[in-house]
């Protein structure tokens, strides 16, 4: 999102330091509170960001019954396929998940939202620099 067509000067990333899956629903609210920021800072043409893992990974239940007569029904854990609930990103250790671009002078800006979206994600996030 934002500018695809401009050549920014600095590229930020957003890295997670353990293996970890992240929800579908996590990768969203890490977009929104990264994109606000640069948008109310920077503007919408002052950045471009992109999220760079997909939820490919399938989470399932197996829901099971309860209250009276549950027994009598149920399987328990015999041919527990279950039911899909959400989907996950299965993340490697120190693999990228952000990355954005920005001019050199707002280093900061990308630092800020980068940290607002590491708020978000259930591992510890490490933001690395280049360009």
């Amino acid at each position: 999102m934002g500018n695809k067509k401009k050549d920014f000067g600095l590229k930020a990333e957003l890295c997670v330091q353990n293996p970890v899956q992240i929800r579908h629903n996590v990768l969203e609210a890490a977009r929104i509170s990264a994109s606000k920021h640069l948008t109310n800072e920077l503007g919408a043409e002052n950045f471009f960001m992109k999220i760079l893992v997909y939820p490919h990974h399938v989470l399932r239940e197996n829901a099971l019954a309860t209250g009276a007569g549950a027994d009598r029904f149920q399987t328990g854990m015999r041919k527990a396929f279950g039911k899909p609930i959400s989907t996950a990103a299965q993340i490697r250790k120190n693999q990228r998940i952000i990355e954005v671009m920005v001019d050199k002078n707002k280093r900061d800006v990308a630092k800020r939202a980068l940290k607002l979206a590491s708020a978000k994600v259930p591992s510890p996030c490490v933001i690395r620099f280049s360009g």
